[in-house]
C-alpha cells in the first residue's frame, strides 16, 4: 500500500470514529439536556478543543515525528468530532507566535463571516427550495 493509501485509510477511518462519536454524543446530551440551547454542539465544540490541545502536545512530545498518529487523532478524529476545534488551535497557534491581531481577526472574522456565509446558504437554499 502506497504511502497516500495509508494516510487516505488513517484519515477515514478517524473522521469515521470521530463522527460516530459527535453524533451518540448529541443523542445522548438530548436526552436530558434543555433543548432552548445547543448543549450538545457546544459541549462537543469546547471537548473537542480540549481534546485537540492535549492530543496535539502529547503527539508532538510523546511521538515525535509519527505523522500517521496525527493524522488519525488530529486531523481525522477531531476533525469528524469536531472542526471547531482545529479553528481553536489554529487561533491559539496565531497568538502563541506573538500574532495576537492576526488572531483576533481570525476568530472575529470566522464568526462573522461564518454567520454571514449561513445566512447567505439559508436564503438561497429557501429560494431554490420555494416551488414557483
Amino acid at each position: 500500500m502506497t504511502n497516500a493509501w495509508i494516510k487516505i485509510v488513517v484519515l477515514s477511518i478517524g473522521g469515521a470514529l470521530g463522527v460516530n462519536a459527535r453524533y451518540w454524543q448529541a443523542v445522548w446530551m438530548a436526552r436530558w439536556a434543555p433543548l432552548e440551547f445547543p448543549w450538545a454542539t457546544f459541549a462537543i465544540n469546547v471537548t473537542g478543543s480540549f481534546l485537540i490541545g492535549l492530543s496535539s502536545a502529547v503527539l508532538v512530545h510523546r511521538f515525535p515525528g509519527n505523522d500517521s498518529a496525527r493524522l488519525f487523532v488530529v486531523v481525522g478524529f477531531l476533525g469528524g468530532y469536531t472542526t471547531f476545534s482545529s479553528y481553536t488551535l489554529e487561533a491559539m497557534g496565531l497568538i502563541e507566535r506573538d500574532r495576537p491581531f492576526l488572531g483576533a481577526i481570525y476568530l472575529g472574522g470566522s464568526v462573522l463571516f461564518g454567520l454571514g456565509s449561513a445566512a447567505l446558504g439559508l436564503a438561497i437554499g429557501r429560494l431554490l427550495a420555494t416551488p414557483s
